[in-house]
């Protein structure tokens, strides 16, 4: 199945993956991790501050990543769009290690701001160019390959995530987050060659004037 797919579309896909898998560690149990270590029980309160960490991460994410956007789409080639992913994936590993010593909610919405502003620089930058490299006259099977593959990531990490807070506790949780996504960033630089490469050729459009 991978094989019939180019470099850079694949190792983005495993990317989404790894990142997405991270995750899904995390996502089932968060709230509960606010209501027992963020406000010792009060579940009244816990449901704000997880209300309100909801808040900060998609409203400031989704602020962003339009001028984010459109910034990149200004300056072309994609080592900006390299860059970009490769600095939002290591904000947005450096989240799981900041809950680790949250106590207080604004602990918590300070680290969701952190992480909203990481995914608002990935969402772009991955998904130009994912775009730009995927094999023509398969657009619709790549796209659906990378969400069935991220889906049953997120799926499987989700009920493990479960299971490993309820017998090991929240911690590892987040030190698994954590170095999943870190870990991400090394299948990023498996491309970075390819992208230079790419991004060094002239234009087409330069090569016809001349």
């Amino acid at each position: 199945m991978f094989k019939s797919i180019n470099k850079i579309i694949r190792i983005i896909i495993y990317w989404d993956f790894l990142i997405n898998s991270a995750w899904g560690f995390l996502g089932p149990v968060f709230a509960i991790f606010i209501v027992q270590d963020i406000t010792v029980g009060a579940a009244e309160k816990g449901a704000k501050v997880a209300g309100f960490a909801a808040l900060f991460y998609w409203g400031i994410k989704s602020i962003l990543q339009i001028p984010i956007g459109k910034y990149l789409d200004k300056n072309h080639g994609e080592r900006d769009d390299f860059l970009f992913m490769v600095i939002g994936t290591f904000l947005t590993g450096l989240v799981p290690f900041g809950y680790l010593i949250s106590y207080l909610p604004w602990h918590i919405y300070f680290f969701q701001v952190i992480h909203a502003i990481g995914m608002a620089m990935v969402v772009p930058s991955s998904y130009a160019i994912f775009t730009r490299h995927i094999d023509r006259g398969k657009e619709a099977f790549e796209w659906s390959l990378d969400s069935t593959v991220l889906g049953v990531g997120m799926g499987i990490t989700g009920a493990f995530g479960g299971l490993v807070a309820a017998y090991f506790g929240f911690k590892i949780i987040f030190i698994l987050t954590g170095l999943l996504t870190m870990g991400s960033l090394f299948l990023l630089f498996l491309i970075r060659k390819e992208i230079y490469f790419l991004n060094s050729q002239p234009k087409k459009e330069e090569k016809e004037k001349k």
